[in-house]
């Protein structure tokens, strides 16, 4: 975009997520677009590989209507994982290393292949190797959790870390299994992977045509993040957090209590 300085937008973010301090919306003074956006989303994770890190993969954002609702944004959005994004199943997180964290209970694919933009969604079974029950961390650097659909964009679309539980075989009925979310044992969310664009795999198909649009392809063994299929909770210090999906399994992470040390990355 003429005028923006999409490498000064992402330095501001990237310092916001390296000192977990949170700073104001940038789109509306800056005259950010979306296109623009992604190419900040780029530079920012750019950042990212530029210290050793990797692409492993995608995610999804915006794909529940809870979701829209909870942030007050209406389209599907995409961003990028790395390898040091990625918590052990069962591992901790610090959640010092966050601005004001929440979790929420996803569906993940591990590809084998990578599908056509537009391919019926009836014939991803040989392009996905594996499905798994996953928890994202998300953690948007804007104060408050408020954001413009630019901001959140140029933010690489609040991503923070990612567990994924066991991977099996793509089940029958994966379009409407239950998900539950669980905090310290009890029931925090209930939802369906209905609610991810009415089925995870219209999520992958989403993906490959936004991420192709900006000139980006998945790979072969990449990790896809469908979405969300709940509202987000917020992580507390001390809690223990379980994503349970039907006919998939469990993910599950732990929150340092304050003042202990943490086994995952920082965002």
């Amino acid at each position: 975009m003429i005028g923006v300085d999409t490498a000064g937008i992402a330095a501001k973010l990237g310092e916001a997520a390296d000192t977990a301090t949170a700073i104001g919306q940038l789109a509306a003074e800056t005259g950010l677009d979306v296109d623009g956006a992604y190419a900040v989303q780029t530079a920012l994770v750019q950042r990212r590989l530029d210290r050793g890190e990797r692409l492993v993969g995608l995610k999804m954002g915006l794909t529940s209507r809870a979701k829209m609702a909870q942030v007050g944004v209406d389209e599907v959005i995409w961003g990028r994982l790395t390898d040091v994004m990625r918590v052990p199943d069962g591992g901790t997180v610090d959640v010092a290393d966050f601005i004001h964290p929440r979790v929420e209970p996803e569906v993940a694919f591990l590809l084998d292949r990578v599908p056509e933009p537009g391919e019926p969604v009836g014939s991803f079974a040989d392009a996905v190797r594996a499905v798994a029950p996953a928890i994202e961390l998300i953690d948007s650097r804007y104060a408050n959790f408020t954001f413009s659909l630019p901001d959140v964009i140029a933010d690489n679309t609040s991503a923070g870390v990612f567990t994924i539980g066991p991977w099996s075989p793509v089940p029958d009925g994966l379009d409407n299994l239950g998900v539950l979310l669980e905090v310290d044992g009890r029931i925090a969310q209930v939802g369906s992977t209905a609610a991810i664009l009415g089925d995870p795999r219209r999520a992958l198909d989403e993906g490959l045509r936004l991420a192709g649009r900006h000139g980006v392809r998945l790979r072969s063994g990449w990790v896809f993040l469908a979405g969300a299929a709940t509202a987000a909770v917020p992580l507390r210090p001390g809690a223990h957090v379980r994503a349970v999906v039907e006919k998939l399994g469990v993910a599950s992470l732990r929150a340092a209590s304050l003042g202990a040390a943490s086994t995952g990355p920082a965002s």
